[in-house]
């Protein structure tokens, strides 16, 4: 039988209660000093591990310490500096133009609109959410990455496969003030226990209360 939306909202807010017992410290483990900073670290994020961004952006940012810095940059000098984050080339012009824009429309400053956040090159909801929660203190949706499209497939709070539509599902099933931690409770399980391509169910805190653990136990 399906399972009906005040259900499957009871047991998201389970989930979210276990998750939060399980990993207390989640958060942005990039690493940044400022807000133009973290931008480019999530640019760099994309198809790759906070770990190996982490690696690249001590000396990127000694580099270049500026929006300006890098608005006038040589685009094969960023490159350089960047390669090793795969799709180096578009995530070097991505950063590039981004800064041109900042100092063309946002006299250089960060903005803390989704609305204006998008209009940068290389920024989509994703990123967006990650600058809006992590530096503004906002929640204006969810983060999805690749664990949060996997883990919350398996959990069956969505059926959706394009981030977009598996933001709008989590935006309906839990309140607005736990969007931002959401993501990182999940990135975190996802790492550790619903791992790709075989999650450790039997070992899952979750997996009472998860349709897909019968798959893996």
């Amino acid at each position: 039988m399906q399972e009906t939306f005040k259900n499957k909202q009871k047991r998201a807010l389970k989930i979210f209660k276990r998750l939060g017992t399980m990993y207390p410290g989640a958060k942005c483990v990039l690493i940044y000093k400022n807000v133009w900073e973290l931008l480019v670290s999530v640019i760099l994020s994309a198809q790759c591990t906070d770990k190996r961004v982490n690696l690249v952006t001590p000396l990127l940012f000694k580099r270049f310490k500026s929006v300006k810095d890098f608005a006038d940059a040589d685009l094969n000098e960023i490159e350089k500096y960047v390669r090793s984050t795969g799709f180096f080339r578009n995530k070097a012009k991505n950063i590039k133009s981004a800064a041109q824009k900042l100092l063309k429309d946002f006299k250089g400053v960060v903005p803390e609109s989704m609305e204006k956040l998008i209009t940068l090159p290389g920024v989509a909801r994703k990123t967006a959410n990650v600058i809006l929660y992590v530096w503004y203190g906002k929640n204006e949706g969810v983060i999805v990455d690749t664990h949060v499209k996997r883990v919350t497939n398996r959990l069956g709070l969505t059926s959706e496969h394009t981030p977009e539509k598996i933001e709008k599902d989590l935006m309906k099933l839990f309140p607005r003030e736990d969007w931002g931690k959401l993501a990182y409770y999940i990135g975190d399980h996802g790492r550790n226990i619903c791992k790709a391509p075989t999650p450790k169910c039997p070992q899952c805190r979750l997996n009472d209360i998860c349709p897909g653990a019968k798959k893996y136990m």
